[in-house]
Parts: structure tokens; sequence; C-alpha cells
């Protein structure tokens, strides 16, 4: 039984599709539980898993107060009784949650006698102001309760330095991009030919960097490219407000004109195709950067801040380019250098190309989780 935290298209989501799609059959079937169907849903039980609707108790910055946590209390109560009915009437053979914000995996596991296991896809470190990190201690020694936590990056299994229930397992990438027309592409988004592009994709927050990169296209270096900045992907629901701010921002800087706001693609390879250079300049730390994988698997050279997990995907020098979280200035320095240094950007994006293939395929990361639940499930 595999518990997900929501019912998006997004990096954690397109996971657990995969998980689903590349189980062993012969070893494991998913029976998937989302808190509303969605379009995963779909996509889950074409991939051949089964899947239960249930309000599941997820920790989300809405919570962090008093009543908060009785409702969640509530949640985790309800999943337990529910769940672990399910679970035992299916016979299962281990409780996943495939993020760590799902809160009621430990007692459905309890309910149902099964090992538990978490998958943790979060850096907690400044992820929520004084309340998250007052709360961070409780939630650590929460999440070291489970049997194992499989963590998708060195950086990710620091948090729980010196347990041996964490290990390394890295996410896979999904899918590869398909390999479009460059002139096509740039054509459809309306690039002009002379102009510098630069991708950014994810959801539109308060961390993943919009602002740094609006910034950075009013530096000098970038102005003078006329550089134009690739907006992939949408607010999340109640969010919507900091996607008007950004545009506020972009007017006042006076570079507007310069942004394309692409909203959610399911597919952006012709964001790839269209682009110079991918940026990942999220404030806080990344717990991996499947964006950046992806744009490595495009061969793009990739421009990400240097710190969490995708640090471990960008090789700076190599693969890309690491610059200080936050920084406008260092973000437009690097990307002038790989969009007037052609011959340098086209080394760094087949390096990438070859580190995705060969440290982040699919079945390495199936064959490592397959492993695990073996162990776990005897």
């Amino acid at each position: 039984m595999i518990l997900h935290s929501s019912a998006g298209l997004y990096g954690a989501d397109l996971q657990l599709e995969a998980i689903a799609r590349g189980l062993d059959p012969e070893r494991w079937r998913a029976l998937c539980v989302l808190p509303e169907r969605g379009e995963l849903g779909d996509r889950l039980e074409q991939a051949g898993a089964e899947v239960c609707v249930h309000p599941l108790a997820v920790l989300r910055r809405a919570l962090f107060h008093p009543a908060g946590g009785l409702h969640l209390a509530h949640a985790v109560a309800s999943d337990r009784r529910v769940l672990g009915a399910l679970a035992r009437s299916r016979g299962v053979a281990l409780v996943h949650d495939n993020t760590s914000v799902v809160m009621s995996g430990s007692a459905v596991a309890k309910e149902a006698g099964t090992p538990h296991l978490v998958h943790v896809r979060e850096i907690y470190a400044g992820a929520g102001g004084r309340v998250a990190a007052s709360l961070w201690p409780l939630l650590r020694a929460r999440l070291l309760r489970a049997d194992a936590l499989a963590c998708i990056s060195s950086a990710v299994a620091r948090q729980f330095s010196g347990s041996s229930r964490a290990r390394v397992i890295r996410d896979g990438l999904p899918r590869a991009p398909r390999p479009l027309d460059r002139e096509t592409a740039r054509a459809q988004l309306g690039i002009p030919p002379e102009r510098s592009a630069i991708a950014l994709v994810g959801r539109v927050s308060d961390w993943k960097g919009q602002d740094v990169l609006i910034r950075a296209l009013a530096e000098v270096p970038l102005v003078e490219r006329g550089a134009v900045a690739l907006m992939a992907g949408d607010a999340a629901p109640g969010a919507e407000g900091h996607r008007r701010q950004l545009e506020k921002l972009a007017g006042r800087l006076g570079v507007a004109e310069r942004v394309r706001w692409l909203g959610f693609r399911l597919e952006v390879d012709d964001v790839w195709a269209a682009a110079d250079v991918a940026v990942v300049p999220s404030t806080r730390p990344e717990p991996l950067g499947l964006v950046a994988m992806e744009a490595a698997a495009a061969g793009l050279p990739v421009v990400a801040s240097a710190h969490g997990g995708v640090a471990e995907v960008v090789s700076d020098g190599q693969t890309g380019l690491l610059v200080p979280p936050g920084d406008p200035a260092a973000l437009a320095a690097a990307v002038r250098v790989l969009t007037d240094d052609h011959e340098t950007a086209a080394r760094m994006g087949e390096a990438g190309r070859r580190r995705v293939q060969e440290s982040f395929g699919l079945e390495r990361m199936l064959d490592e989780l397959q492993q695990l639940y073996d162990e776990l499930a005897g």
C-alpha cells in the first residue's frame, strides 16, 4: 500500500507513477491511496495499480497552529481505522509513504501489522519558518520510528545522520525528453532568433526562484543579451497570488516583455528545445532536482543554486554551474557565460546527458526500491 500526498503531475507524483508502472508484477503490485483522484489516479490505473481515494492526513503549512494539530490527529485516527482495515483485508505486505508529509503511515502499518517505509523527498531546514523549525525535532523522531527511510539524495539523508534506517535511493528520470527542432520550438514560443532563452520549469512558489530569475533579467549581462525567461509551471492551489506578485516585479524592473509565462505543461520538450540554458535558482535547498535531471537529459547546461540535492545532479564546471542561492547578479553572470560560449555550453550539456544516463536511470531506482521492499517484507 503506497500512501501519497497529492494527485498532481509534478515530481513526486511522476515518481509514484514510475514506481507503479515499473514494479515486478511477480513480486509486487501497488495499491495507491490518494487524497483525491485527479489526473494521477487515471495514470496510476493505466500503469497497473489499484487506486483508493481517501482524505489522507497530510502535513501542510496551513496546519501549523493548535487547531490544525487537532485536525491532523483526527485525520490520522480516521486513516488508521479505514486504511488499516483495507490493508488487512487485501493482505498488504508493506505500507509505503511516498512522501514524508503523509502523517498516518505509521498508524496504518501498525493497525495492519506490516513494516513501514517512508520515502523522504523533502529537506525541512528553512522550509516553514520558526514554527516548522521548532517542530522538526518531533517530526524527525517520528520519521525515525519507521522501519526504513528511502532518501532521494545524500542531502536529504544528512537530516538523519547517524541512523542506519536511512539509505539513499536517488530518483530516476521518469522519461527522457523528446528531441525537437530548435527553430520550430523557438518560433512557437515567440523567441526572436537573436535572443537567448532561459528555461525555469517548476511550481510557481516563493522558493523556486522565479523572482531571482526575474531580477537576473534586469542585470546588465542579460539586458545586453535581451535574454528571455521561459517560466513553465503553475502555482499551487491557494497560492495564485504569488504569480501576480512576480508579474508586478517584472513590470517594475522593466523586464515583463522578456518573461514568457507558459503555465503548467505535462511535457516540456519544446521548452528544452527552445532554451539555451536551464536554471534551478531555488532559494531553499532542493531535495534532489528532477528538473535539473530532465534538462541535462535534453542536453542543456544547468545553472543551479549551490545547495541541497541539486548539487548532486549538477557538477560545477562539468555539467553546469553552481551559484550562491538568491543572488540575481551571480545567476545572470553564469547564464551569460554559457550563452556567450556555445562550445562550453554544448560540452557541459553532453556531459550532463551522460551523467543522467549513468547515475539517474529509472531501472536502477526501481531495483534498489524493490530490494528494500523485499528486505522489509521478508
